[in-house]
């Protein structure tokens, strides 16, 4: 019998897109932020927008080889700032500072609808409750969980960013496991993406998965269908529906 439910951050406990206007904030912020910590860039907010892009497919490029996630000041300080002439140790001070804007700025964030109310509802039955969130800044997401109002939910958040391994990587899911003092059976999980949330969550031997549709579905799942889902759905409140009905 489910006991606890695992969840994904950024789109499916919130919608989550890029866009151009965030990558240009995002970009503007950089120079900011940079600018601050004593270091001028001398460059326009377009050649910035390339220069973040380049340095992001860098990293992304051996991050997804290896399902592994660097920290901070090893992303910001060795794929993404050298591009602008600045070296590891002018960027550790500060890393973590270009790391949380970059996730809170260049993606547009909103928490979906009914979510607390489904949180609530979960709660009520009894369901132990975390997080399972692959992220490249240590403290964002816990920040976030504080401004939805939710974070008291949840007796767990982990993090790719602290444990360096990246869903679908099964350590993340163990890791979660333990500290949640659940076994995988008894657990279901919910995520958006097939290529991480679900191959990972069926890879760790949960009892069930739930897939939600985001903006980042289709980007990220591309001819990725190696595990089904055990139920697809299109209101994050089916979550807690149908594990309602399953314990009658």
């Amino acid at each position: 019998m489910i006991d606890t439910v695992l969840f994904d951050m950024g789109g499916t406990l919130e919608d989550i897109f890029v866009d151009d206007s965030s990558r240009y904030e995002a970009a503007k912020r950089v120079i900011e932020i940079t600018e601050s910590h004593g270091y001028p860039l001398h460059t326009d907010v377009e050649t910035a927008v390339e220069k973040v892009k380049e340095g992001w497919d860098a990293y992304g490029k051996q991050r997804d080889s290896d399902n592994r996630e660097l920290k901070p000041e090893e992303i910001w300080g060795n794929f993404v700032m050298p591009l602008f002439g600045l070296v590891f140790d002018e960027v550790k001070p500060f890393a973590e500072e270009l790391a949380y804007m970059y996730e809170v700025t260049h993606y547009h964030r909103v928490l979906r609808p009914r979510v607390k109310e489904m949180l609530e509802g979960l709660k009520q039955m009894g369901m132990k409750l975390g997080i399972i969130s692959n992220t490249a800044s240590l403290y964002q997401v816990f920040q976030i969980l504080d401004d939805y109002q939710i974070r008291g939910y949840f007796q767990d958040v982990t993090l790719s960013s602290v444990t360096g391994y990246r869903k679908p990587d099964e350590n993340i899911f163990k890791v979660s496991l333990y500290q949640m003092r659940s076994k995988p059976e008894n657990c279901a999980y919910v995520g958006d993406t097939y290529s991480r949330d679900i191959v990972g969550a069926v890879r760790a031997g949960f009892g069930e998965t739930f897939h939600i549709h985001s903006q980042l579905t289709a980007i990220k799942d591309v001819g990725v269908y190696e595990e089904k889902p055990t139920h697809t759905i299109s209101d994050i409140y089916e979550v807690y529906a149908i594990l309602k009905a399953e314990q009658g």
